[in-house]
């Protein structure tokens, strides 16, 4: 389970690793743009239930740690659900990998 680190002054938001790895990319791709969206997602079982939204902008500093020494082959198809789901007006909404034939 790797963390996203957001604020200073919360928790770490953990995530799963291979979540985070095609997060991550779509992140610093609308970052380094210098384009301010919001990521948003369902609390996992074990927690209490409902959903959180941040918004990210390009003055914030953002740490991702893995747990995992290796980066995962990235999912492309799941990458550009993320990327485009970024430019639209909700956000990215962190969602279960669909694990298509390409």
């Amino acid at each position: 389970m790797g963390a996203l680190i957001y604020d200073t002054t919360g928790p770490p938001i953990t995530i799963d690793d291979r979540a985070l790895s095609h997060l991550k990319v779509v992140i610093i791709a609308k970052l380094r743009r210098q384009e301010s969206f919001s990521v948003s997602w369902r609390h996992p079982e074990g927690q209490d239930g409902g959903r959180t939204t941040i918004w990210l902008n390009p003055s914030m500093a953002i740490r991702f740690v893995f747990d995992d020494p290796h980066p995962p082959e990235l999912n492309r198809r799941w990458l550009a659900e993320m990327a485009e789901s970024a430019n639209m007006l909700g956000g990215v909404t962190l969602s279960e990998e669909q694990v298509l034939p390409e």
